[in-house]
């Protein structure tokens, strides 16, 4: 339903069910019991939808933006009216790309007359208006324990941070900006060094003698086209080529980690290839680009996180994957380079998962996840009731079931650290995909009360930017963790918006220092 999604997999189910008892076009079984044409517009929408992701209820948009997303499912199902074209947008090559993924099908997977029952399902169904959020929590007064900086990179008319990570060695921040720059920063708030990079960096990692090896994403927006890479801009001759290799035709990746996943005493590298309508999650043996291990062949690998999920001296690997079929998957290591797959939870396709992490909120020794969703960057664009922060507790036997949620329109990360020293998880959390009335309320501080028991607060200089990303991390060397806010203004209109509501800067970061142990 979303519009990125990879649908070569409906293909090959729609195949499949219609092989193991009737033809899903003509709704005519093996012994003509079976008639599609029977079906209501609800059951043939649970059949349909339900071969790409879990089926989305006619309550998570209203009846216009149904109407948008329908338009794009129909074309995923042949179905097209006159002067529609789904590949208005692209360019040639990506065309190409697409139609050899068979996206949009020329012929019908549905008859017409069943596609107009599943269109009159939602239209009659749906809201006339986007449903509000309830028991969203009320910021409280200024954030207190915190002390704000905004950092200032050069004359740039409009920020385009896209990376901020800190490195726990150096002590330097690492602040990527979207016109193909990489900078680290001091506690002074100084430049200690830069580099011109591929495209825009999007995460970095700090390996032997702290050369940063440096992910690229190739193209911001949505693309077919392979120009991600992965690479070391100051290998030199400090590090032998053979140590860390480059990766390029990379598709959209966003996120890498590395971890000897076959236990043989070199590092792998897993690298989450978000790509578009196409894409995949893969680890590579001992870094090697020549020695791919595909995960999942699927669009819209987002983060992954490596530890031992079940106590077998074996890493495993959890990851996020977004697009259509949004999902946590956990891939437990079954030796030998092997892996076996189990869904940890899975997402209707508008809920716009956009980060998680792994955190042990109620001291069990087993990993929670905090998750956020809130990407507005679809078919849909309209305030969600379901957009925000989740906890999802841990069984023990890596069963996980959600805990809590706290309404956060657009959001786009969230962690958890002990900000405030008392033995509990606080969280710091951005909205990105949002326009917020309060232009501060695109950040959010929750403090943890106990118990999970939160209330959320912000500060005036939240007011500054729009939040695309973020990190933790002790920068002044004070031993409590500091939070780095990286603002993204994707346009001149969002400036505008900005200007309108009292902002006069726009500063690429915001530190915000903590003040616990001052």
């Amino acid at each position: 339903m979303k519009k990125n999604n990879l649908f070569s997999l409906t293909i090959i189910i729609l195949f499949s069910i219609s092989v193991t008892g009737f033809s899903i076009l003509t709704g005519s079984g093996k012994n003509g019991s079976f008639h599609e044409s029977d079906q209501s517009g609800q059951e043939l929408a649970k059949i349909y939808c339900a071969t790409c992701h879990i089926f989305p209820s006619p309550s998570l948009l209203d009846k216009s933006t149904w109407q948008k997303v329908l338009q794009n499912m129909g074309w995923r199902l042949g179905i097209r009216k006159a002067g529609e074209d789904p590949y208005a947008n692209m360019e040639p090559d990506e065309t190409q790309i697409v139609q050899a993924e068979n996206v949009f099908p020329i012929e019908p997977l549905i008859t017409k007359d069943n596609w107009q029952k599943i269109v009159n399902y939602y239209n009659q169904t749906a809201p006339e208006k986007p449903l509000p959020q309830k028991t969203a929590l009320p910021f409280q007064n200024e954030l207190k324990g915190f002390h704000a900086e905004e950092i200032f990179i050069g004359k740039k008319i409009t920020p385009k941070t896209c990376m901020v990570k800190f490195d726990t060695g150096s002590s330097l921040l690492y602040v990527g900006d979207a016109n193909n720059e990489l900078y680290s920063i001091d506690n002074n708030l100084q430049v200690t060094n830069s580099w011109k990079v591929e495209s825009p960096p999007v995460d970095v990692d700090f390996p032997a003698k702290g050369i940063p090896r440096i992910l690229s994403i190739g193209s911001i927006q949505p693309s077919e086209k392979k120009t991600g890479s992965l690479y070391c801009p100051d290998k030199g001759a400090l590090i032998p080529d053979s140590q860390i290799k480059d990766f390029e035709n990379l598709a959209r990746p966003v996120q890498f980690a590395n971890a000897d996943l076959n236990d043989d005493g070199k590092k792998d590298l897993i690298i989450c290839q978000f790509g578009n309508h196409t894409g995949k999650l893969s680890w590579f043996d001992g870094g090697d680009p020549t020695k791919e291990h595909l995960l999942k062949l699927q669009a819209g690998a987002r983060k992954v996180e490596v530890k031992d999920f079940n106590g077998d001296g074996k890493l495993d690997i959890i990851a996020l994957m977004a697009q259509a079929k949004e999902e946590l998957v956990l891939f437990l290591n079954q030796g030998n380079g092997q892996f076996a797959e189990k869904i940890l939870y899975q997402f209707p396709p508008v809920y716009g998962v956009s980060y998680f992490e792994t955190a042990d909120f109620n001291h069990d020794g087993h990993p929670d996840i905090l998750l956020t969703n809130g990407d507005n960057w679809d078919l849909s664009p309209i305030r969600k009731y379901y957009h925000g922060i989740r906890i999802f507790m841990n069984d023990g036997k890596n069963n996980f079931k959600e805990k809590i949620f706290i309404p956060f329109y657009g959001a786009s990360k969230a962690m958890a650290c002990d900000f405030d020293g008392d033995g509990d998880l606080d969280i710091a959390a951005i909205s990105f995909y949002d326009d917020p009335a309060i232009p501060e309320e695109s950040f959010m501080y929750l403090q943890n009360n106990g118990n999970l028991k939160f209330t959320a607060s912000t500060i005036k200089f939240a007011a500054k930017g729009k939040w695309l990303t973020m990190d933790i991390g002790d920068i002044d060397k004070d031993g409590d963790k500091d939070i780095f806010l990286g603002s993204y203004i994707y346009s001149m209109a969002d400036v505008t918006k900005l200007l309108l509501k009292g902002v006069e800067s726009f500063p690429q970061i915001i530190i915000l220092r903590n003040q616990k142990n001052k």
